[in-house]
């Protein structure tokens, strides 16, 4: 990421305008890395400092966020001491990515009292800690013990040691460029970057790439380009002078005209990056469930047919029983022969030769042969019936394979989710484990809905919306659309007591085509009938239905 002390220092240009003075309003702290000012200076701020590792950062933000029932420690420890607090001063320390913010406010008894909020934003180790005016630490979000520093109460703030020079303390280009000149490199972005506080080589690469110049020039004239370009972007800042510039995978800054907002820009782009990271992780960690479950059901459904295959010879076992019975008389003894032949009377007298256990007598063989039968017969009964439901299962899970794969957002995660978190079914797999998120329960603001030749078209994206929309959302004179013998969505024609067209009809069938697993296929058959002959499954699973006296389209 590009947040480097370069962008933080034109951050807090603005910062200076807007905030110095402002009145604290509230404090939320939304995760253990997160905590949201928010401000009033004639107008409503929102100032968000975030310390993620991979997304610290800290803008003026015009997103509200989800916050946990009960405040967190930190977030109760700053509305003790800074709730009402002004804005006194705002400061970065040089091009470090270390900020100050001085507040000044009132104890119980209406006496002044200033404290110091310090934001380090130094990948892992950023941290925000809170000062008392004489410079020790109230607390911090995160207490650190190492070899040369402290964060922890009652101990005196001590800054992060800095390796790296400061651009700003330079008194001209000759001091820059005998530092240059001094140094045996073969990539002065690099150099540049690991020898100055506050550039990265994001910054350094634009820097060049803007000038045209090589990344080993040891040339007088093209390394002071270099050092008055970023002498005057540092200068231009808090001016219209200064825009963002996006790059493939990341952002810089640099002097422009083009007068970009930078702090929009950086909101925007780690809330999103946030989101899209959030997603994604979400997506992972659920289909790693629903795989987990799959892989189940399917070894379940391998075991019944095994258990099948074993009854396909039980017939065998009931026609030694009933031919050995018939020839007892001929068979003597407490112990049976290791085999007998008789002739079989349901195939033309044929001689059967049957193994025997020589252990028992004959009457035990027949006993026992009857008894492989008996078990043999309730095993299949029974295996039928779970066979059935596997299945069933299987294709349910399937289904849900399939609303994951085309899933968009983190609502659609949810959804699908918690349709597992319904599912009595389910529950065996444990998905309790998956964090619920927070969102509108309102099933209809969430449906896709088109129109199609003045007529409202409604899609379902997964089992959820489906049962929604087949089940409770349409009436009995709409018209059902789905994809035959494919996963896919549920798609809803209001006919109003209309009949539709048959152009408005095949327009439906192709968005049912286009919504469903086989939507790159060609000649997909798509049935559709009225929704009163649309009903649930008897299975009871989520987006599971039965239909009849529907006719089917073929759509290339």
């Amino acid at each position: 990421m590009a947040f480097d002390g370069i962008i933080l220092k034109s951050l807090v240009s603005d910062f200076k305008n807007k905030l110095i003075g402002a009145r604290v309003n509230k404090i939320l702290q939304p995760s253990k890395f997160e905590v949201i000012f928010n401000l009033y200076n004639k107008e409503n701020y929102a100032l968000d400092i975030c310390i993620h590792p991979n997304y610290y950062r800290m803008c003026l933000t015009n997103y509200t966020k989800p916050n946990p029932t009960n405040a967190l420690n930190f977030c109760m420890l700053l509305r003790k001491y800074l709730s009402n607090a002004k804005i006194k001063d705002i400061n970065s320390y040089d091009l470090d990515r270390i900020v100050h913010i001085d507040f000044e406010g009132n104890n119980e008894v209406k006496d002044i009292l200033n404290f110091s909020l310090i934001i380090e934003l130094m990948g892992r180790r950023s941290n925000i800690i809170l000062l008392n005016e004489k410079g020790f630490i109230i607390d911090s979000i995160k207490h650190v013990i190492t070899s040369d520093r402290e964060v922890l109460p009652a101990r005196f703030y001590s800054m992060p040691q800095v390796q790296k020079k400061s651009f700003l303390e330079l008194k001209s280009f000759d001091e820059f460029y005998s530092i240059v000149s001094n140094e045996n490199y073969n990539n002065l972005v690099e150099f540049l970057s690991n020898s100055f506080t506050g550039f990265n080589n994001t910054f350094i690469n634009n820097v060049f790439n803007t000038l045209n110049i090589n990344v080993e020039t040891k040339n007088y004239d093209e390394i002071k380009q270099i050092y008055d370009y970023i002498k005057e972007l540092i200068s231009s800042f808090g001016t219209d002078k200064i825009s963002v510039k996006p790059l493939e995978k990341d952002y810089t800054i640099e002097l422009s005209s083009e007068n970009t907002d930078i702090n929009k820009f950086i909101d925007d782009y780690y809330y999103n990056k946030e989101a899209e990271d959030i997603f994604s992780s979400a997506k992972n960690n659920l289909s790693k469930l629903i795989l987990t479950a799959l892989k189940k059901s399917s070894k379940k459904l391998e075991n019944i047919n095994d258990k099948l295959k074993s009854c396909e010879n039980m017939d065998i076992y009931k026609l030694y029983g009933e031919l050995l019975t018939a020839n007892l008389y001929k068979f003597t003894g407490e112990h049976a022969d290791p085999q007998v032949t008789v002739e079989n009377y349901y195939d033309n007298n044929k001689p059967v030769t049957i193994s025997l256990d020589t252990s028992i007598s004959y009457s035990k063989n027949v006993e026992k042969f009857y008894k492989k039968y008996n078990k043999l017969k309730n095993t299949l009964s029974i295996v039928t019936v779970q066979k059935k439901e596997t299945e069933l299962e299987l294709e349910y899970i399937e289904s849900i394979i399939y609303s994951i794969s085309t899933a968009t957002t983190l609502e659609d995660i949810e959804e699908i989710h918690n349709e597992f978190s319904e599912n009595e079914q389910m529950k065996k797999y444990n998905y309790k484990s998956f964090q619920k998120l927070n969102s509108d329960n309102n099933l209809t603001s969430k449906l896709n809905k088109f129109i199609i030749n003045n007529y409202e078209v409604y899609i379902g994206k997964n089992n959820k919306q489906n049962d929604y929309l087949s089940l409770h959302f349409a009436s009995k004179s709409d018209m059902w659309f789905h994809a035959q013998g494919f996963h896919g969505a549920h798609v809803i024609l209001k006919t109003n007591g209309k009949i539709p067209d048959e152009d408005t009809i095949f327009k439906c069938a192709q968005l049912a085509k286009q919504n469903c697993k086989a939507s790159l296929e060609r000649n997909v058959s798509v049935d559709y009938t009225y929704i009163k002959y649309v009903k649930k499954h008897p299975s009871g699973k989520t987006g599971m239905v039965t239909y009849t006296n529907y006719k089917t389209i073929i759509v290339p």
